[in-house]
């Protein structure tokens, strides 16, 4: 039977992952393959650390080289993570005419296109299944299952950290604070979280959602993105008596020719299905002209699905190279003229706004003055009396409303006496209100 060679960069968990799926379900892959997926070397920092015992310590080796230069090696797997030395990596291994397999999200969404490329001239396939989304398949979805689409609009919930934190603090209300410390002690956060809560993570994947369901090159530093940070049990009350619950989304939206691309929290109806997905769980709405809503649900990390995702990639590349076609086909075909990323400042939409401000007459018809002059109007208002730090939360939503007068008026409400804090301010995705 054939055999095609695999080498590991990156021994991690994800890695340990990908060796016992090799190991412990060789039979069933060898049977969906009709070939034999034989794991040749793997490069690791410290080969005298404990490992798995899936790992077999024969294989193990310091040198990259000794995977990219190794002929027996027919496909690279590469789960060392960051952007270098992982570029140059992955560079070499193309050029060497080796397949390769990368879960790197970071590498992908800062130079998806240089490695794309580089993937065209070598005449090798790239497969990168695992770096959105962990073990859903969503990435093949929108090039194969779903590419008859143009896509209107995809919504998704990607970091499975800041989910888990905003289910927990809608469900128990926690303060975040004491939410993370929890995500942390649980291993759902790094004891740095800031790439999970402050959504660099969730604008990286939607940087790659954006390459492959648009052909838009957009780096994640040049996406609007918000955390979460700031959100507090008392909003997350408000949304609910609004009858909305707060979820981090990554969002694509196709505007008659122009693409709003953004992360940041928002409030989404109750009944919305991402609105109810819950813990560490991902899940990517994708709307098509042709096909309409689908949904993408499972886990988004952790060492099985990303692992899953990384054989997927395996046996799709093995598949072809047993046919020989393996690489004769572009990784990502760009459209003719793909559409431009409008700023944030021109996004329509409904916005909360929350303000603490000084319990006295007059100081509502203020606020609600300063909106009117920016072509600001208002649809709900929840104004209790609840006194906290001096003053008392004043909250209303709005109607349709630009980004750009949005930040005019809070600029001018924020410089009231009156109002105690900075304003805290969530969009809503509801279509009802369209």
């Amino acid at each position: 039977m054939r055999s095609i060679g695999i080498g590991l960069l990156g021994c991690g968990t994800v890695g340990t992952g990908v060796v016992r799926l090799l190991t412990e379900q060789g039979a069933r892959l060898r049977g969906r393959l009709g070939a034999e997926l034989t794991l040749r070397r793997i490069v690791v920092r410290d080969p005298a650390k404990a490992r798995d015992r899936a790992v077999d310590r024969q294989l193990l080796s310091t040198d990259p080289a000794a995977v990219i230069q190794d002929p027996a090696v027919e496909i690279v797997v590469e789960l060392i993570g960051g952007v270098e030395p992982a570029l140059q990596y992955v560079l070499q291994a193309l050029g060497a005419g080796k397949h390769v397999v990368t879960a790197n999200k970071a590498l992908l969404s800062s130079h998806g296109r240089e490695l794309f490329a580089a993937a065209e001239r070598a005449g090798r396939a790239l497969g990168f299944e695992a770096s959105v989304g962990g073990g859903i398949p969503v990435l093949r979805g929108l090039r194969q299952g779903l590419a008859a689409n143009r896509f209107r609009e995809i919504l998704a919930i990607i970091n499975g950290t800041a989910n888990f934190i905003l289910t927990r603090m809608t469900d128990e209300g926690r303060p975040f604070d004491e939410v993370l410390a929890e995500a942390q002690r649980l291993g759902y956060a790094e004891a740095d979280p800031s790439l999970d809560v402050d959504g660099i993570d969730a604008a990286q994947k939607l940087a790659i959602l954006l390459l492959l369901g648009y052909g838009v090159e957009a780096r994640p530093k040049d996406l609007h993105t918000e955390g979460i940070r700031q959100i507090t049990p008392l909003d997350i009350q408000f949304a609910r008596e609004f009858g909305y619950r707060i979820k981090l989304l990554a969002i694509a939206k196709d505007r008659d020719g122009e693409l709003e691309a953004r992360v940041h929290p928002t409030m989404l109806p109750e009944g919305h299905l991402l609105a109810r997905v819950d813990d560490v769980f991902n899940a990517i709405a994708v709307d098509g002209d042709a096909v309409g809503p689908t949904l993408f649900y499972g886990r988004g990390a952790g060492m099985m699905p990303t692992a899953s995702a990384v054989v997927s990639d395996l046996l799709e590349i093995g598949r072809e190279v047993l046919a020989g076609t393996a690489g004769r086909s572009p990784v990502v075909a760009w459209p003719a003229a793909p559409p431009p990323v409008q700023s944030v400042e021109e996004l329509m939409t409904h916005y909360y706004l929350r303000f603490q401000a000084v319990d006295r007459p007059g100081v509502f018809a203020q606020i609600a003055g300063i909106l009117g002059r920016h072509e600001i109007s208002i649809s709900s208002v929840i104004q209790k009396g609840r006194r906290s730090e001096g003053g008392v939360p004043v909250v209303l939503l709005t109607h349709w409303a630009r980004e750009r007068n949005i930040r005019q008026a809070l600029k001018a409400i924020d410089a009231l006496p009156a109002v105690l804090d900075r304003t805290m301010v969530l969009r809503i995705e509801d279509e009802a209100l369209e």
